[in-house]
């Protein structure tokens, strides 16, 4: 989730990419950076941190006239946020901006090392640049060499590339990151990662599809598909506000941010996922030596998607694990021993009853990792080890994206420790990465189903309350499921185990308490079968999840058949998260600034 510009004409080149990197800071600011070139000479400027710093460091640079200018905003994936690893990298004579992943980068790497290329930072996007300038070196035509660059990567890119070689062209590439150019009626030719850079300056733009890539120049866009054959441009128009360009079309950012959990978890396992192993190059498996209990601290929805990990750690890697409502574990005076590993999860990294406990844990000598979304976070500084979940800005109070990358992370890395000790056969945990790669498939968004979830949500809008129930994983979900209702809707809502309903909340059994009912395929499903129907003989209003249908539901939301349980859950989560929004609007509440809350609580 990190943000590129590109520029290319006579305007002030320097305002140009700054302007179009602060509309794209949302998307990253751990680092920035500018490169320019310019009379056959670069100007090149980076900083760490927000693109304040950069400003600042280039508010001496004024360029005039005719020049070629790309900039980048980063989200670190690779390397920590340091001014070697900020964008735009160098080779001998040309700059490279790239987001994405690149996922054979180690072995290309280790190929330059030996033929002598000195590698200055420790990204992955820094290969791109070497790899070309050695197939120019023998192939002495700039656009040939940048196709063969391409052919050689694996993984996802946007890649913007300027050369000394070709100092009038912009050589550019997508495949899994988004890409858009723009142009107007000054032959000026702009790029950027969304929208909003682009209103007020460039007229039309073309955005382009994965596979597609060609260079442009100040008289030509020369545009190619996946099989090298040229493609005519298709332009569009532009959007006029800048907010909505941001929306990309969808009322509330939360709605925008369901959207894009299917991205966004592609993003997530990038590089970390192989054929018959998950590899997370960001851990020593050093940090797990020792270690006898897992235990994990957090707040809110990070509380919910680390219970949900409790099951997955336990039945893959067969260790002990236990999770922590941090506010609550800095005042029960806690026994903290060292065979333990002390897991925080954090959206901001900055959460500050989990920040807290994470002080405890270091000052007691425990081994910490942290799950976080922001890499030069508070948390992250403090703790031993972090595994970023690259979920990009959540502008919406009500997380989503960041649960959905959290629980992503956390079946990646039960698997990861089930093959570190040895506890699951390896063609098990082939085939649970076979079913990881289909989990953005899984919360892709139906339009059918939503158009059904909007129809279905008029009936919700009175009554007493809501149960959420479910068993074993499916059980923090319905927790999650009540927390986004209550959090934006303003309803009474509680989730519960399904099994616990008898042993008191059945008492609140009537017409007017709606029971939203997790009944998975793979999971307990004829048990908590039975539990829903002992609410319904209680006369309660049963809305029931499934890919079975049940006859005792008075509403029915159909999933897909899949066939793991957590495939199951992924998709019952978007099917919540969209419940709770459609219902919230009916009532005309402010999606994405429910009230009372803050989107980082950052005070105890």
């Amino acid at each position: 989730m990190c943000g590129i510009v590109g520029y290319i004409g006579s305007n002030n080149v320097k305002e140009v990419l700054l302007d179009g990197l602060k509309e794209l800071e949302y998307r990253g600011y751990d680092s920035a950076g500018i490169s320019v070139l310019q009379d056959e000479s670069f100007s090149v400027y980076k900083a760490v941190g927000k693109l304040k710093n950069l400003q600042h460091k280039a508010e001496d640079f004024k360029p005039e006239g005719f020049a070629v200018g790309i900039g980048h905003t980063r989200w670190a994936t690779h390397g920590k946020p340091t001014e070697l690893n900020a964008h735009p990298h160098l080779g001998e004579y040309s700059y490279v901006v790239h987001n994405g992943i690149i996922e054979n980068y180690q072995e290309l790497k280790k190929e330059l090392t030996a033929k002598g290329v000195k590698f200055l930072s420790q990204t992955d996007t820094e290969v791109i640049v070497h790899l070309f300038e050695q197939n120019l070196n023998s192939i002495e035509d700039a656009f040939e060499a940048f196709k063969l660059t391409l052919s050689q990567l694996q993984g996802a890119y946007a890649i913007l590339l300027v050369t000394k070689s070709e100092p009038d062209t912009i050589f550019f590439a997508k495949e899994g990151s988004p890409m858009i150019i723009g142009t107007d009626a000054l032959e000026q030719k702009f790029f950027a990662s969304s929208d909003t850079p682009l209103i007020g300056h460039a007229k039309d733009v073309i955005y382009l599809h994965d596979g597609e890539f060609g260079f442009v120049t100040p008289d030509a866009i020369a545009l190619f598909d996946s099989c090298h054959e040229a493609v005519r441009p298709q332009f569009s128009a532009l959007p006029e506000s800048k907010l909505s360009a941001q929306k990309e079309g969808f009322r509330f950012f939360m709605e925008k941010e369901i959207y894009e959990q299917t991205e966004v978890i592609a993003d997530t396992m990038l590089g970390r996922i192989q054929d018959n192993a998950i590899a997370f190059d960001e851990l020593d498996p050093s940090l797990f030596e020792g270690i006898n209990e897992v235990k994990f601290c957090a707040c809110g929805t990070s509380y919910h998607s680390a219970l949900a990990s409790t099951y997955l750690f336990e039945r893959h890697a067969k260790i002990r694990t236990s999770v922590e409502i941090a506010s609550e574990f800095r005042y029960k005076e806690p026994l903290m021993t060292t065979d333990t590993l002390f897991v925080v999860i954090s959206q901001s990294g900055e959460t500050a009853d989990t920040l807290e406990t994470l002080k405890m844990a270091k000052e007691a000598g425990l081994k910490t990792l942290v799950i976080c979304n922001v890499d030069n976070s508070s948390m992250v500084r403090l703790a031993d080890a972090t595994i970023l979940t690259r979920a990009g800005i959540e502008k919406g109070v009500a997380s989503t994206k960041a649960f959905a990358t959290q629980v992503t992370i956390f079946w990646m890395l039960s698997l990861y420790l089930a093959g570190e000790r040895k506890t699951l056969s390896t063609e098990n945990i082939t085939k649970q990465i076979a079913s990881l790669r289909e989990i953005p498939a899984s919360v892709a968004v139906n339009d059918d189903l939503h158009e059904r979830l909007k129809r279905l949500s008029k009936r919700y809008l009175h009554g007493h309350g809501f149960f959420f129930i479910g068993r074993d994983v499916f059980y923090p979900l319905a927790l999650e499921g009540a927390l986004k209702l209550k959090e934006i809707s303003y309803l009474h809502a509680e989730g519960y185990p399904s099994g616990e309903m008898k042993h008191g909340p059945i008492a609140l059994a009537d017409p007017e308490l709606f029971t939203i009912a997790l009944m998975p395929q793979h999971m307990l499903y004829d048990k908590t079968k039975s539990n829903v129907e002992e609410l319904s003989a209680r006369d309660s209003t049963i809305c029931a999840i499934s890919n079975l249908t049940f006859d005792k539901a008075d509403d029915f939301i159909p999933i897909a058949d899949r066939d793991h349980y957590m495939l199951e859950f992924f998709e019952m989560m978007v099917v919540l998260q969209l419940l709770s929004m459609e219902i919230a609007i009916r009532l005309g509440n402010d999606v994405d600034m429910p009230r009372n809350l803050a989107k980082s609580v950052t005070v105890e």
